[in-house]
Formats: C-alpha cells, structure tokens, sequence
C-alpha cells in the first residue's frame, strides 16, 4: 500500500499553463489516507474479534470445567452412607479414583481459562487501547500535513494571481503612455504623468513578481518536505503500526496453543491414572468380598428321606406307633452321617405321610402362637427390620456368619471408643497433676467432675464390651470350625446340640400339618426369645412419654439408631436405662432415638413410669 502511495505521489502530475512558465502540481494523497485508515480500522476490528474469540473460548473451558466438577461430586459416595461401603470393591475403589482424576482433569481446564485469560485477553485489550492511540495521532499529523501543505499552495495561487494582474497593469499603462506620447495634441504634463504611471505599475509588477517567485521557492520547499519527509514518515509509522499489530496476533495465537499445550502432560497423567485404576480392578478379590460379605455359616442340608407310599395302611397306624418311626427316625440320621444340626435356610422338609390332620381352628391357633416356626414371619420381621433400620442388639436377626461379623466390628468399635476415652483421661490426668504442681494455670478439682464422667464411660463401656463379647463368644462357640469342612458333614455338631434336636423333634410332632423346617432348629438353636418378633412390630406404635429430660452436653449421634442433642435441649423420654448406659429419647413424631445417659439429666413421670412397667410386663 505505501509502494502504491509513493507510485501515486511521483505520477500524478498536471502541467498549469501560465504566462511565462508551467508550474507542477501534485494531487495531494487525500485519498491514500482515507484508504489507509479504513484499512487500520480493519485490522482493529480483526484484533478485537479474535479477543472475542478467545474470551468466548474460555468462559467455555471454565463452564465444561464446572460441569466436570458437579458430575465428579454427583457420583462422589456421600458420608456415613451404605455406598461407603461399596467402596471396599477394586471395581467401586477404581471408579472412585476416576472420579477424583476427573476432578484434576477439570482443574487443568480452568487453568487454561486463566491462562488464556491474563495472557491473551488482557493483554491484547490493553494492546487494543494503544493502537487507537497511536492510529489517531498518525492520522493527525497527517491531515495537519495536509492542511499545511494546502496552506501554502493557496498563499502561492495568490501571489500568482496578484502577480498576473499587476502584469496587465503595467501592460495596459505602458500602452497609454505610448498612445500619450504619440499624440500632439497631448500635453506635455500628461504626457509625463502617463509614463510616470506606466513606470509605477512596471515597479508593482516587479514587485509581484518578486514575491512570486519567493512564495513558489518556499512552496517548493515545501512540498518536497511534504512528499519526501513528512508524508513517507507518518506513512512509515503507520505501516510499522500496521506490522507491530499482524506480529502481536501471531503471538498471541502462539500462546493459544501454548496454553493448551501446556496442561497436556497433567492431562495425560489424570488419564493414566484412570488407566492405572482400571488395571488395578482384581475380579478374584472383589468375589472373594461377596463371599466373605455375605457368608451365612449354616450348614448344608442332609439327604431327604425316602417317603414309601406303597403302603397307605401305615398312614392309619396308632399314636404309639408313630412315635416309635419318630424314634428311629431320630437315630437313622445320626449314624448315617446326615446333619440335622443346621440344614440349608431356605429348603424346608417334606410333609410326613404319618401325620394326623387335624381341625382347621387349631392348626390356625398353632399358627399364631408358633412364632419361632413360621418362616414367613421370621422372613417378614427380617424386612420390616431392614426397612425400619432397627433391628435385636444382639443381631440375632442375621445368618451365623453374618452375625459373627457385626458383633466382632461392634466389639471392636467399643475397644476404639474405650482407648478414646481413656487417652481422654490420661490427658486429663496429667493436666490436674500440672494444675497440682503449678496452681495458677488452673484449679485442679475443675477437671475432676470430667474424670468422673470418663470413669463412668469406660465401665459402661466394658460392660457393653462384655456383653457383646459373650454374644460373640457363643456364636463363635456354635459356628463349626472353618478349617475343618468334614465337620460340616458328619454328626459330631448335631451331637454337640442334642437338646436342640430334641426339641426340633417336639416341634415336629407338634406340627399340626406334618410340615418341618430347619429354620426352626435353627430358631430354638440360636435362642431367639419369643417375644422378639412381637417387640417388632410393637415399634410401630409410637411408645408413650415416661418423663422429660436435659441434654448436658452435646452429643453427635452418627451411629445408627442415636440421635443427635444440642447442650440444654430439652426432649421427651420414652425408655429409660436398662442397663446399657443408653437413654431412649423423643423430640417430635418422627425423631427419636438412643442417647448416653450420662449425657442428660432424665425427670421421670411416677405414674407414666408405672404404666410403662405395667405394659412391659405385659409384653414379657
């Protein structure tokens, strides 16, 4: 474009005609001006789009990175949830790092939105700023250029044009004076006068013309400092403006991919972490899990009994013969080598033939009094537990196996929670002995009435220890050993558990349709009180108030059945302690759970008290 300016600049020529000589004329570059600012203005508009560009770029990084960031924490496992407990699976655990990689992956995204953001955005819109500056001053001097350079060529048309006239003037007095000076009949005063004026306007017209051509020189002049110095300066300017702005998008889309290019390797790594989760997934570990997870420890069931139907007179055999085949029935199986200790929880035996039937009114009130041999009941207080998430302390509820296992992590909760509380009473014990020894950092017998309540707390909780101890001591005592599998099979466990034989055997004569199962063995065996099923659905009714108590201090109630008290609430009481150092507490309809009792100070009702005894012992 300046090629084309200068081409312009030393071609348009135009010869004016004068009297004595041509002058040149220059077409100024008003045009090349125009040209050039609206090519700047688009280069501008260029940089201004592209600053556009990368801002809409990074509000995109940042909004896929918050995306990324609310799907890692939707998925996350929430706390003291069941899906902590998932998590003990390389699958879950693999899932678990990918989402927190994912997490990283969405940081690296903001960190390219930053940087794109202080490394492009802001700085080309600083850079924005400073071009139209610069442009408007370039443009400025040169349309003061321009005016000046019109200045001077309308201060030389002028004295042109003053010289020109002064020319004819001095021609047409020179003519009179010759026209006077030929006449005779002229005077010879206008004779002197005419060539006195003739003089005098050659005088002006040497005067116009010296001034003329001292007006063209600085014109001249001029016009070359405009052409040669000043226009190609102010145009160079503009064209190193014009440069500086191509080279600093260049830049600036460099460190566009400089930014991206960037993050990659962290990128890289979150992804390789990813990979390196998924190839840490163990299939053998995780069924391992499920088997350890949901091993219930009953024995497998022994053989059926052929039932002979050939001979139906032995369906009408006397009361006495019955339970003469009951008792070799009972010694068969026990030199036969087929358990009866524990058979399969879900196979029941098969009715006996020998069975009398009996009335309809009394199978039905057998039925509703044999709670431990119904096994849709058991089955249906086994639900209403897990969805009422309430449940026997003891865990009597759960298959053997299982058992073992919640009283082995509730024993070994309680030994946690004892060596809390005795570190607690180290450290208070050692602080009373400094009060001791240096009474002015504090009074000793402050920290006693705390020692107490800790005391309290470690003996209650060894007798919460003792008591699930000595669950576990008898369910372990009953569970066959596990690294002798004959055992399983032969009968020396059904040997070991005769009473419970025998009494499956009562159970079995009681029976009003014939109809057995071993999960009532197993019932009577694991000595589920009657009145344990009862006591189920008796929680349905809300209990009634016995008193009201205050929260002494504050208790988080994380674990599963407490609640949750704030120092001086007050709350209802609807079961005090039996015991166990827990309080049965209510605060509306739909709140209630167990809390210490050391942690609140109980105002029994005498006479609510006295009801709630009364239905106690109703409900034993």
């Amino acid at each position: 474009m300046l090629v084309a300016a200068v081409q312009f600049l030393s071609s348009d020529i135009k010869r004016i005609p004068t009297l004595d000589k041509e002058i040149p004329v220059y077409l100024f570059p008003q045009d090349q001006f125009d040209n050039l600012e609206k090519h700047t203005q688009w280069g501008i508009d260029v940089l201004e789009k592209y600053i556009k560009f990368v801002k809409e770029r990074t509000e995109i990084e940042l909004s896929y990175a918050k995306q990324l960031r609310n799907l890692s924490k939707k998925y996350q496992p929430k706390k003291n949830s069941k899906e902590e407990e998932e998590y003990r699976y390389t699958s879950t655990r693999a899932f678990l790092a990918t989402l927190n990689e994912m997490n990283d992956y969405a940081g690296q995204h903001e960190v390219i939105s930053e940087n794109m953001t202080s490394l492009i955005t802001g700085e080309l819109t600083r850079y924005v700023q400073e071009l139209k500056q610069e442009r408007k001053s370039h443009f400025h001097d040169g349309r003061k250029a321009q005016q000046h350079i019109e200045t001077c060529w309308k201060q030389l048309e002028a004295s042109k044009r003053r010289f020109e006239r002064d020319c004819k003037e001095a021609d047409r007095a020179q003519q009179y004076f010759e026209k006077m000076d030929a006449d005779i009949n002229v005077t010879k005063a206008d004779v002197e006068k005419a060539r006195q004026q003739a003089q005098l306007r050659h005088q002006m017209a040497e005067d116009s013309k010296a001034e003329y051509s001292s007006t063209l020189q600085k014109f001249n002049s001029e016009q070359h400092d405009h052409y040669y110095t000043h226009i190609p300066n102010i145009f160079q300017k503009i064209q190193e403006m014009e440069e500086r702005r191509i080279v600093r998008i260049g830049e600036s889309m460099k460190t566009f991919a400089e930014v991206d290019r960037q993050v990659i390797p962290i990128i890289g790594k979150c992804l390789d972490e990813i990979t390196k989760a998924a190839e840490s997934i163990d299939h053998k570990n995780d069924s391992q899990l499920v088997i350890e997870a949901f091993k219930s420890g009953f024995e497998p069931p022994g053989d059926i009994d052929f039932e002979d139907f050939t001979q139906p007179m032995k369906r009408t055999v006397s009361e006495s013969s019955l339970s003469n085949s009951r008792g070799d029935g009972k010694s068969e199986p026990k030199f036969g080598g087929k358990s009866k200790g524990k058979l399969w929880p879900f196979i029941k035996k098969n009715k006996s033939p020998k069975q009398q039937k009996e009335p309809l009114s009394h199978r039905f009130n057998e039925f509703m009094t044999s709670k431990p041999k119904i096994h849709c009941f058991r089955s249906l207080k086994r639900g209403l537990s897990l969805k009422l998430g309430a449940g026997p302390e003891d865990f009597s509820n759960l298959p053997p196996e299982q058992r073992r296992k919640k009283l082995q992590q509730k024993v070994d909760e309680l030994n946690k929670d004892i060596q809390k509380e005795m570190d607690q009473r180290d450290a208070l014990t050692k602080m009373k002995d400094v009060y001791i020894k240096n009474p002015q950092m504090g009074d000793a017998a402050s920290v006693d009435h705390r020692l107490a309540e800790l005391g309290q707390n470690i003996e209650k909780l060894r007798l919460e220890v003792q008591k699930f101890e000595g669950w576990l001591a008898e369910v372990e005592g009953r569970l066959p050993m596990r690294t002798e599998q004959a055992r399983r099979q032969s009968g020396l466990y059904e040997a070991q558990n005769t009473s419970a034989v025998n009494s499956c055997a009562q159970d079995r004569e009681s029976s009003p349709d014939g109809s057995y199962t071993e999960e009532q063995s197993q019932e009577t065996e694991m000595k589920v009180p009657a009145t344990d099923f009862d006591d189920e659905f008796d929680d349905e009714e809300p209990l009634p108030t016995i008193g009201t108590c205050k929260a002494l201090y504050t208790f988080e109630g994380q674990n599963e059945g407490t609640i949750s008290v704030a120092e001086g609430e007050m709350l209802y009481v609807i079961e005090e302690d039996k015991g166990d150092g827990w309080t049965r507490i209510r605060r509306n309809e739909d709140e209630e759970g167990y809390v210490p009792t050391s942690y609140v100070e109980v105002y029994l009702d005498k006479n609510a008290k006295d009801v709630y005894k009364s239905l106690q012992k109703i409900s034993e």
